[in-house]
């Protein structure tokens, strides 16, 4: 038995001093989380991620700009090559047809936004070759929405993530989701990709509606500390059988699950995540573990676990 901590950010050195880091690894995989996947919030930390990963065994990496970020694009400007073609263009080898000034405009419609066909010109990542010779990349994320801060740029967030799901379609990647009180219109929006991978919505605590809308799409649930802690109707009444979509993180530093409130957060402390499903749904932790792995091992592609370290 062994398990995964599908989001955390132990390569990230504002959080962790580099003897936390090993630390917390060896601990993780003394406890039985044999692999880990760092998660990518800009492009230099994705960077970072991506280094972090490659120096040790069992560590993953993901690359992906936060919707935070999504108005700061002298960071990651570069990243884009701009090729403008008519208003009615396809993406190349995605099978959905991009734009059409009419269609995109009932999209912005339903969601409330206009996007501007000046602005939004066919787009892909010029490190596109670079991402693809990393073997620790197993998904493009955390991308999505967020409009939980009064200022968010919507359009800036919606332009964002187009690109970025385009990045993990062309990499044939799944994606990691950050959404917060976004859901109505990252529902609308992903509804457009329909090559997309199998992904997760990761922390996630909106409403049950939300969740059954999200399971109905075919996304896996990202649970994490939260879930120990804050009072969450969507998880109030489970059926056993949401244990197949169900992944463990950690989004460690953050988050810190009971009974180790207080503490920073680290990839050990999935085990406390996987105890509380294991109350939830009134079924072992061990029978917890092998569902998740299984279905943490099946949308990210990892491979065996090298438990030499363990």
């Amino acid at each position: 038995m062994y398990l995964v901590d599908s989001h955390c950010h132990l390569h990230d050195p504002e959080f962790f001093t580099p003897s936390q880091q090993i630390e917390f690894l060896k601990e993780a995989f003394e406890s039985n989380v044999c692999q880990i996947i760092c998660i990518g919030t800009s492009h230099a930390d994705s960077l970072v991620a991506k280094t972090f990963a490659e120096a040790h065994e069992n560590v993953f990496w993901t690359y992906g700009i936060h919707p935070e970020e999504a108005t700061k694009k002298e960071d990651f400007k570069s990243l884009f090559e701009v090729t403008k073609e008519n208003s009615r263009i396809s993406r190349e080898g995605h099978g959905r047809l991009r734009v059409s000034v009419e269609s995109e405009g009932r999209l912005a419609d339903r969601v409330g936004v206009r996007l501007d066909d000046e602005k939004n010109p066919t787009e892909f990542f010029q490190t596109k070759k670079e991402l693809s010779k990393s073997s620790n990349l197993v998904a493009v994320g955390e991308i999505g929405l967020d409009y939980h801060y009064p200022g968010y740029d919507k359009s800036a967030q919606f332009d964002l993530l187009e690109r970025m799901i385009d990045l993990a379609i062309s990499l044939d990647l799944p994606c990691s989701f950050h959404v917060r009180d976004a859901l109505p219109d990252f529902f609308t929006l992903v509804s457009n990709f329909p090559k997309l991978k199998p992904s997760v919505l990761h922390s996630f605590s909106d409403s049950k509606q939300n969740l059954e809308i999200a399971l109905e799409k075919g996304f896996f649930i990202g649970i994490n500390g939260l879930a120990t802690f804050a009072n969450l109707d969507c998880y109030k009444s489970l059926d056993p059988c949401f244990l197949d979509r169900i992944v463990l993180e950690t989004d460690a530093p953050f988050l810190t699950p009971a009974p180790n409130r207080g503490k920073i957060n680290r990839p050990s402390n999935v085990i406390h995540v996987a105890r509380w499903l294991s109350d939830k749904f009134g079924v072992s932790s061990q029978e917890i573990a092998e569902k998740t792995t299984k279905n943490v091992l099946k949308i990210f592609n990892l491979p065996n676990p090298k438990l030499e370290q363990s």
